[in-house]
């Protein structure tokens, strides 16, 4: 039997497996063997991305990710899971925004982004913008093809940090995982997305999740959030 390790998990479900808050002075750990990172993910659907070996953490107070995929226990209440197709576009694209947080001029430059990453690094980042309950949920995995070098990014203020990330696990090899809390914590707190709007944040996340990206794999990618 794998081992688990706990400290300060209040109210939380003992199946979720590592999280903790970038926004708040509380730290929470709950740590499995790693395969899949997973971050603001509820213990019924950790293994929406098919592992043997899950690894899960939080990367800010939002639990959005958590909703997104299934419900957590905490502050707020046992958030159920979503799944509703019918709020996916007819046709396929990178960025789904369900929310109305961006333009159509925005929604087509970050997808442009998105594309010319994709063909020079091979890493799929795929933007689900969304205000809870009403997103397309557990319909996305499929419809994006969600893999190991994927990179999830879910836009959801309604816990507070707009920002929320589920990584592959490709990708975890390469990335540090402190630059998506420090990520997290420039452009998805509270301050900055009321201030700039729910449409800049997202913007400069995925500007700044794809410069890492594009940056050679060494002990120093990543190490700035741009």
């Amino acid at each position: 039997m794998m081992a688990r390790y706990l400290t300060q998990i209040p109210s939380l479900s003992v199946s979720s497996s590592l999280t903790f808050s970038s926004s708040s002075s509380t730290t929470y750990r709950h740590l499995q063997p790693p395969k899949t990172l997973w971050c603001h993910l509820s213990s019924p659907y950790k293994n929406i991305i098919t592992s043997n070996k899950p690894l899960n953490f939080a990367l800010s107070a939002a639990l959005s990710l958590g909703f997104f995929f299934g419900g957590i226990g905490g502050a707020e209440g046992a958030k159920v899971g979503v799944n509703k197709p019918q709020l996916l576009p007819k046709e396929f694209t990178t960025v789904i925004d369900v929310a109305g947080f961006l333009s159509e001029g925005q929604e087509k430059r970050l997808a442009q982004e998105i594309a010319d990453l994709e063909n020079q690094t091979g890493y799929k980042l795929r933007v689900l913008a969304q205000n809870y309950p009403d997103t397309p949920g557990l319909a996305i995995k499929d419809f994006w093809q969600v893999d190991e070098r994927t990179v999830v990014f879910v836009a959801d203020p309604t816990f507070g940090n707009i920002l929320n990330f589920n990584v592959g696990a490709s990708v975890d090899l390469d990335i540090p995982r402190s630059f998506w809390s420090r990520l997290a914590g420039k452009y998805g707190n509270i301050f900055y997305w009321k201030d700039k709007g729910e449409d800049a944040s997202i913007e400069a996340a995925v500007m700044a999740i794809s410069n890492c990206l594009r940056e050679p794999v060494g002990p120093n990618n990543c190490s700035e959030v741009k």
